[in-house]
């Protein structure tokens, strides 16, 4: 039972606040050495130098940074007030611009925070002038901006892609239809929204600046770049030319061209960016080196065998066990990160999902549509908090929750048709 405690004792140091890396290390060595003595760690330096010569995982600096530099060239500035004119005289037409901007940010720069960030600047203060409502506004903007955590080149999928040992391109490949059902499922209850509330999500004006010719063109010049970006990234990959980590490279170098396209290259932002890319992938690493101390722990005191145990114990086989690890990574996406769960819950999970012969890369999507979830859950939810850093002083931390509350249930409805209906998404 050791190990067991030691999982609960981590949780409650992750609720009370405790660093994410040095939770996980520093009980792992205090359980570990009170359980097996300082041999347990005997072979730990060989794992990390297996982690830091892992090449899967270096896509991450590389989609991050690719990320960072498409952030900082207006990117989403540009996408947001053309696809705003556009879809502008349609009931609801900002926040379907919105959702599919999103898209565009998710399958381009995948982060969250660069993404709620920009469209709460932009879009939001758009819609409140309009008098959409509030709810409405600001789940929108909160739903559109996890989009990257499942739309490819997602770096939950890559984490996940090195955890269950599954190749990360198969992965892209697998998640781009569930990600479009759920951008199409966010539309639809737009527009479902509008017609039911039109005073809710009226239609913008035109201000006949420019005929609706114009705004097409418009549109197509902001689109394009990084449409193209993405093809050629996520199109290396389905073609089998380069692997998810060349690919990224070359996603980095292209979003250096878009940069000097639009006229935004200067070395100071590429030291920002690479600044900032460092800082993440430093987060991400030590959580993965803390949670690998932790693994090596809980394996040793014997904690995986008394789950395994009890997972394949539970009624209904297959699908009694999918039903409950969603449940549980659900339930836990509200209190902890999604880093925290790909490298300490699902390494617990996997060995029972291939004795019972479950398609790993099936399962791979369901976790990581179920953690894009943990980002729009309160109390701890990422998005919101980013949103509410950023929002105008009428808008309150009320109105958000509200608002992404919808979006919650279209996200686990969605996941529930992927449980449910694997082969409507080619699984």
């Amino acid at each position: 039972m050791v190990g067991i405690v030691m999982f609960f004792v981590a949780l409650f140091a992750l609720l009370l606040g405790f660093p994410v890396a040095f939770t996980f290390g520093g009980i792992a060595l205090i359980f570990g050495v009170w359980a097996e003595g300082m041999d347990m760690f005997a072979f730990m330096p060989y794992r990390i130098q297996s982690i830091m010569e892992n090449t899967v995982l270096m896509a991450v600096p590389l989609f991050v940074f690719m990320g960072l530099v498409l952030q900082k060239t207006r990117l989403a500035e540009q996408l947001l007030e053309s696809m705003g004119k556009l879809f502008g005289g349609v009931r609801g037409g900002i926040a379907i611009s919105t959702v599919l901007v999103g898209a565009l940010l998710a399958a381009s720069t995948g982060v969250v925070g660069a993404s709620v960030v920009a469209m709460g600047l932009i879009s939001l203060p758009v819609m409140l002038k309009y008098n959409y409502d509030k709810g409405l506004a600001c789940g929108t903007i909160c739903a559109s901006g996890t989009l990257g955590q499942i739309i490819p080149p997602s770096i939950v999928l890559i984490l996940l892609g090195d955890v269950l040992g599954v190749p990360v391109g198969d992965l892209f490949q697998a998640a781009v239809w569930p990600g479009i059902v759920l951008v199409g499922a966010y539309v639809v209850y737009i527009l479902i929204y509008a017609k039911m509330n039109p005073d809710a999500a009226q239609p913008i004006p035109s201000d006949g600046t420019m005929d609706r010719r114009q705004e097409v063109i418009t549109a197509l010049k902001a689109v394009i770049p990084p449409l193209a970006l993405i093809i050629v990234v996520l199109g290396s990959i389905f073609a089998g030319v380069a692997t998810p980590t060349e690919s990224a490279a070359l996603g980095g170098a292209g979003a250096i061209v878009l940069a000097l396209l639009y006229r935004q290259f200067s070395w100071s932002m590429v030291y920002e960016a690479s600044k900032e890319t460092v800082k993440v992938t430093a987060m991400v690493f030590a959580i993965l080196l803390g949670a690998t101390a932790f693994s090596m722990a809980f394996t040793y005191t014997g904690g995986d065998y008394l789950v395994e145990e009890w997972l394949l114990q539970i009624p209904g086989d297959k699908w009694g066990f999918l039903i409950i690890t969603m449940l549980v990574i659900l339930v836990l996406g509200f209190f902890i990160d999604f880093v925290e769960i790909c490298f300490i819950i699902v390494p617990i999970l996997a060995p029972v999902a291939e004795l019972m012969g479950i398609n790993m890369t099936w399962f791979a999507i369901l976790i990581a549509m179920n953690l894009q979830t943990s980002f729009l859950t309160p109390p701890f939810g990422f998005s919101l908090f980013y949103l509410k850093g950023v929002a105008p002083k009428g808008v309150t931390t009320r109105d958000i929750y509200r608002g992404v509350m919808p979006f919650i249930a279209i996200q686990i409805f969605v996941l529930a048709t992927l449980l449910v209906f694997p082969q409507f998404y080619g699984m």
